[in-house]
């Protein structure tokens, strides 16, 4: 069975996200609240965080819980119903780009 994901990122021009365990904190929070969720740093953007929930997932309660620790963080959807995302690199999550 292949797993849909909601692709998610988190930026900001004042704010440093790296470097801050946001990833971690991130993944207990979403572990406390039961949601599955992934969660990585960005390879190919600075300053960005990317999370991932399951297709059917509400975004507010993580969303929420970002702009608490974040206020001037801003959260906006890279992509949607991926499967087997690669969060790291966007481009990645093309699988036109690749043959077999």
């Amino acid at each position: 069975m292949i797993l849909y994901w909601d692709i998610y990122e988190i930026r900001s021009d004042t704010t440093p996200l790296q470097d801050i365990k946001l990833r971690g904190k991130i993944r207990k929070f979403t572990m406390e609240k039961e949601i599955t969720c992934l969660t990585e740093n960005a390879s190919d953007e600075k300053n960005v965080v990317r999370f991932a929930l399951l297709t059917n997932i509400d975004p507010r309660a993580v969303s929420e819980f970002i702009k608490n620790l974040l206020p001037k963080a801003e959260i906006t959807e890279s992509f949607k119903n991926i499967s087997n995302p690669v969060l790291s690199k966007l481009k990645v999550n093309d699988s036109t780009r690749y043959e077999l």
